[in-house]
């Protein structure tokens, strides 16, 4: 929680499923190496392992010890196994550091680090979402690499920037029923063209 507001739960994944079951489906054949920006819960992690190749080398940037702790102790009834997935290597960094750091290696590279294209958990996220921060994902991309985005709500000008960074844009709302809310959430595929 951050004051009122939910900041992670278990009772909804189906989103953060969807985040990267769409991804994954469009980096596709290209699985070779993904960045995951968020340990969270470990939905998106989960549904990123079910669909990928064994070949795949998948990078979780999580920014807090805590997380992983929780993940490896009371949260272990949500993780399973996927924690010790021989795919997975887990980076204790922001993910902005991992990938100011990268020249064309990820085949995609997914965000669900904050509740949408702005810094409302930590103003420090803002610098993914920016003109610029989006032109360093854009560069961490191979050619027809995917960036794909989860938000808790639509955001034209934040399309607008992704469209001036270089991007192909397609917008998906997908529904998220679980709990009985009636919670639509936004998920961006933005694509690096060849």
């Amino acid at each position: 929680m951050l004051g009122d507001d939910e900041l992670m739960g278990s009772l909804a994944s189906h989103s953060e499923q969807a985040l990267a079951i769409l991804a994954c489906d469009r980096m596709a054949p290209h699985h070779g190496n993904i960045l995951i920006g968020g340990l969270g819960m470990g939905f998106t992690l989960g549904a990123a392992l079910s669909v990928l190749p064994q070949t795949s080398k998948i990078v979780v940037a999580e920014l807090i010890p805590q997380v992983v702790k929780w993940a490896a102790g009371p949260l272990a009834h949500l993780f399973g196994t996927t924690l010790s997935d021989p795919r997975l290597f887990l980076d204790m960094r922001d993910v902005h550091d991992v990938i100011e750091e990268a020249e064309e290696i990820f085949d995609g590279i997914i965000f669900d680090v904050d509740n949408g294209p702005d810094g409302f958990v930590c103003a420090a996220n803002e610098r993914l979402y920016s003109a610029w921060g989006l032109r360093a994902a854009y560069a961490a991309l191979r050619p027809t690499g995917v960036l794909a985005i989860w938000s808790a709500y639509p955001d034209d000008e934040f399309v607008e920037r992704l469209v001036r960074a270089g991007f192909a844009v397609e917008e998906i709302t997908v529904p998220d029923t679980e709990i009985g809310q009636r919670a639509v959430h936004t998920i961006w595929l933005a694509e690096k063209p060849r």
